[in-house]
């Protein structure tokens, strides 16, 4: 049996990436954005790609599965809305809850930020489903796999009591191995103001040959390049930003996947999303569930 996921707030496709590379078929992909839409038909001929406000979707739109995944946007969640008096939460999660009540599935999937846990009533609604046994992991760090600082939280529901693994350490690329010989990239005259000070913050400057990883990748780099920065001598001042390949191999992306839309549109769809290897653990994970589920039955039924 090859489990089949539908997954919410799909973005441009990456927990979809994860979730494929670890056999999980993901049957019916989730999202408002049309450019995200676009990126995912490209890339998954044949998959049911819904453009769609889940705030205004009837469930009967929503296919049976095994799993649903729910990456709902992070904005109000995260401490760097702090800064802007933003840290509200908001009412998507009741969003997924009505899916998970409507279309139940035997497991679901649920990526956010850590600071979601500082709203106990996202968290309750969450963690406390009757009739699911509950898993939450946090912090997942992409720097398992990555040259990247970033992490999720990450909580796995299931029908049937299970002993689910957090990920183990792995070697991780290194940011060397991530950094192209001829990037793609343009140098705003912003970078170089922020270089000199101008800005209230300095940009994050991460060298490869020191062994240095990458900050997290941010949506809101397709506005601002200038806040990320690698260090490359074959340009002036010595740094440049981030191309749109590197970024995205900063999230796990490989190379042949393709994203739709302008540079700019390009970047927050990486930026928005969960990196690739955090997906493909939660898929490897829901494998060996489903595997243990149909051992225990195929047992049952040899003793019938």
């Amino acid at each position: 049996m090859t489990p089949v996921a539908n997954s919410f707030f799909t973005g441009g496709g990456l927990i979809d990436i994860g979730l494929e590379q670890a056999g999980i078929d993901v049957q019916q992909s989730f999202e408002m954005d049309a450019v995200c839409c676009s990126t995912l038909r490209r890339n998954f001929p044949g998959k049911d790609v819904v453009e769609a406000d889940i705030t205004r979707m009837l469930a009967k739109r929503v296919k049976p599965a095994h799993v649903s995944v729910f990456t709902y946007p992070c904005t109000k969640y995260s401490p760097i809305s702090d800064i802007h008096g933003t840290r509200t939460g908001d009412e998507l999660y009741l969003h997924a809850l009505r899916m998970m009540a409507l279309r139940p599935t035997d497991a679901y999937v649920i990526e956010n930020v850590p600071g979601m846990r500082k709203f106990p009533v996202v968290m309750e609604a969450m963690t406390e489903l009757s009739g699911y046994f509950v898993h939450v992991f946090c912090p997942v760090g992409a720097q398992l796999w990555l040259p990247q600082r970033r992490d999720r939280l990450i909580i796995i529901g299931t029908r049937r009591a299970f002993a689910f693994r957090p990920p183990e350490n792995t070697r991780p690329v290194s940011l060397a191995e991530i950094i192209e010989a001829e990037p793609d990239v343009e140098i705003p005259e912003y970078v170089y103001r922020r270089l000199r000070g101008q800005y209230r913050d300095r940009p994050i400057i991460s060298d490869a040959e020191a062994g240095d990883i990458a900050p997290t990748c941010v949506a809101h780099y397709a506005k601002d390049v200038s806040t990320r920065l690698v260090r490359d001598r074959k340009y002036p001042e010595g740094v440049r930003p981030y191309s749109v390949r590197e970024y995205g191999r900063l999230q796990g992306v490989p190379d042949t996947y393709h994203f739709c839309g302008t540079s700019q549109q390009q970047y927050r769809q990486i930026g928005n999303g969960i990196a690739v290897p955090v997906g493909r653990w939660a898929g490897q994970e829901l494998q060996r569930y489903f595997n243990h589920v149909r051992g225990k039955s195929e047992s049952a039924g040899a003793r019938v």
